[in-house]
Order: structure tokens, then sequence, then C-alpha cells
């Protein structure tokens, strides 16, 4: 199967993911769309007790697989408590800080189906009003959701159909510039999703692949156990396809694959990991190996729960994980390549 980079309906796919609601444990309509997608493509797939989507397609050998992962859930919130003043206080659903979403445009997804509007914002924003705006500690207590509701208690505010424990999810703010970056939250994991769909769609259409390869959509990652059960057993290697981590001391950029050696659970497989380092140099793709120091996978997970698989990680680069997220096409074009190139290689490789 020849590489074939689809920039447009990869960047299409990725707009449309970015913008379905999806905090971790409210994932239902971007796994309708994930299903959907692989019944409009022709792949059977299963759909897990826990809500994921496994999709398979069968290779000339059938008796050795290997899988492929990305997740759909995202950051997000849940309502911890209305007000007196009917405004809400929010406990945080994933690995983030208030910081991160200070200012953000904000949905309430009630129980009945209705979406409420709002904004998190600090409670002393009012800079006429609270000389500590500046200073004050961005934390639970101190943030709130102002509704976009005339409401003036928690009354009000349950009257509209607001409770606890409803989902609140953020504005993702997609952008794409004319220089090739993409910004937008969530690109962590939706960006690698993207990929995954396409590169399903293309390998479905093409050359039978070498082995029987899976590509398993999680939706619990977020919170530590997306893709760590359902793994057929015939699975030898499993590949999480995440977002690869940039900052101070790191290696990984906007531009290029990153390939993880090592994460907060310790290190990836070798063997696979220097396959994968071969592949990007036999096929001339831009890659940089890292360390992840505060980072776990699908595939970490996996490991945990005692998976008897080869694991590996790598993704495209993305700047300001957590918070308002970068990338550039030249990171995803790179990751696509890799991921063209792992599945038409031989399975069995890495020691």
């Amino acid at each position: 199967m020849a590489f074939n980079w689809e920039e447009q309906e990869t960047i299409s796919t990725l707009e449309q993911l970015v913008k379905i609601p999806s905090p971790s444990g409210y994932t239902m309509q971007v796994m309708d769309y994930v299903t959907d997608f692989f019944d409009q493509v022709s792949i059977p797939y299963i759909t897990t007790n826990k809500g994921g989507v496994i999709a398979t397609i069968k290779g000339r050998d059938d008796k050795r697989h290997r899988l492929l992962t990305a997740h759909v859930d995202t950051l997000g919130a849940m309502v911890k408590e209305i007000k007196p003043s009917g405004r809400l206080k929010l406990s945080l659903v994933g690995g983030f800080k208030f910081n991160a979403i200070e200012g953000e445009n904000c949905l309430i997804h009630t129980a009945d189906g209705e979406t409420i509007t709002g904004t998190i914002l600090l409670h002393q924003t009012t800079v006429h009003v609270y000389r500590d705006s500046g200073t004050a500690e961005r934390s639970a207590d101190n943030m709130e959701v102002r509704l976009d509701l005339k409401c003036s208690s928690a009354e009000d505010v349950r009257k509209k159909g607001i409770e606890v424990g409803d989902f609140v999810s953020f504005d993702p703010r997609f952008i794409k510039t004319e220089s090739g970056f993409i910004k937008s939250r969530h690109l962590d994991d939706k960006a690698s999703t993207a990929l995954l769909l396409q590169l399903a769609k293309q390998a479905a259409n093409g050359e039978t692949l070498p082995q029987t390869t899976h590509f398993y959509i999680s939706n619990n990652e977020e919170i530590g156990y997306g893709g760590n059960s359902n793994i057929p057993l015939e699975t030898e290697e499993y590949i999480a396809v995440d977002m690869g981590a940039i900052g101070d001391g790191q290696q990984s950029d906007e531009y290029t694959v990153s390939i993880c050696a090592k994460d907060s659970s310790g290190p990836y497989h070798y063997g696979l990991t220097r396959q994968l380092i071969a592949l990007a140099k036999e096929r001339n793709i831009d890659y940089k190996v890292d360390i992840y120091p505060y980072y776990g996978s699908d595939a970490s997970a996996a490991i945990g729960a005692g998976a008897d698989v080869k694991h590996a990680l790598f993704g495209p680069g993305i700047e300001a994980s957590h918070a308002y997220e970068r990338t550039h096409i030249y990171s995803l074009k790179a990751t696509a390549a890799l991921l063209h190139a792992y599945i038409n290689s031989p399975l069995g490789s890495s020691h």
C-alpha cells in the first residue's frame, strides 16, 4: 500500500472531531461519529462495554496481530455545586489546572439533553472590585462558571435543568492558519484519532496488510483506563498513537513525529521502539525521540493491567498540552507516514 497523505480530508476529520463535546465519561456522541465512520468505509468493528470501539482489518497472517490505539475522550469538568449566586463550582475531569481554562467558553450538558452556554472565570475577575484579581489562586474554590442565563440563585439555575453531576465541555476554538499550524483544544488525542481513521480507510481500500490489524478508539484514556482491556488475544504489538510532549528539555517539536522511549510508567519496549526509529530512518520521516516525564498512555495502562504485548508510543508533537494546544501539518504528515510504514512492516522484527 503506497503512502497517500490526504491533508484536507485529515484536517476536516480532525475539525469535526474536536467540535464534538467528549469529556471522559460523556463520549456517546463522538463514539457515534467513530462508528458511523467505520460503517461508511465498511470496516467491521465491535463496541466494548466501556464504550470503546475496535475495528479490525484482516491481514495475510491472521494468527499474529498488531493493535493501534488513539483516544477521543478529552479534558472537561462536572458541576460540583450550584452556588447561591447562581454560578457553578466545578470538579475537573482529567489532569490539568484551572489556569488552563480561565476565560474559556463552555457548554453545560444537562440530563434532559439540553446544552447551556457559559464562561469559566475567576470569582475575583473584576479588577475594579477585587484587589487580589491578579494574585488569587486559580482553584476549585475561586473558579466558577458564569452562565448565559438570567439567574441569580441556585433555584433559578435548577429550574433551567442544571444539576450537580452535569458534564461541562470546553470550546475547542479550532483554527488552521495559512502557515500550516492547527490551534485547538483537544488535539490530545483527536489529532491522532483523525490519523488512525484515515489510515484505516486507506488500508481497507488498499493491498492486503501483512498482519491482521486492530484500530482501537478508546474513550477513557484521560482518566487512566481507556485501552487496557478487550485486547484480542492474538495481539503481539500494541502501539499507542498519542501526542508528543513539548517543552524545556524535550526534543519533540511541532514539525516531526515524536517517538517516546520512556514516560512516567517506565521504558517502552526497546525492540519495538528501535523498529519504529529504523522505519523512520528508512523512509526519511522526520522524527524525534523523547522521554515524557509526566505522562501515561493507553499502552502503558495496558501493560500495567497485565497485557502480554510489546508496547510503544508515538504521535504528533503538541505544544501547550492540556491547554490551548497547537501542532503543524508537518507533524501530522510525519506521524501518518510512520503509521503507514509500521502497519506495512513485518511483525516480530523487534526483540
